[in-house]
């Protein structure tokens, strides 16, 4: 499994033009300037592909940090 840190690596991956070091744990996505729905289905599509869980757009959308969506994909597994 994957840690926190490892995730947060894989979500800032998700991103052409904001630098990784602006997004942590902590990191409320949706008010990042870059934010947008194909970044969030591009997140749908990593947390699949590297955990093998299928989010839902409700999932995205009601997670407000970083760790938030982090959660929900653990309690998935």
């Amino acid at each position: 499994m994957k840690t926190l840190d490892e995730f947060v690596a894989l979500f800032a991956e998700q991103f052409d033009d904001t630098d990784a070091s602006e997004i942590q744990a902590s990191t409320a996505f949706h008010d990042l300037d870059e934010w947008s729905s194909l970044i969030g289905l591009s997140v749908i599509a990593m947390v699949d592909e590297e955990f093998e869980v299928a989010l839902k757009g409700d999932d995205v959308k009601n997670s407000v940090t970083v760790e938030d969506l982090y959660n929900r994909v653990i309690a998935k597994l």
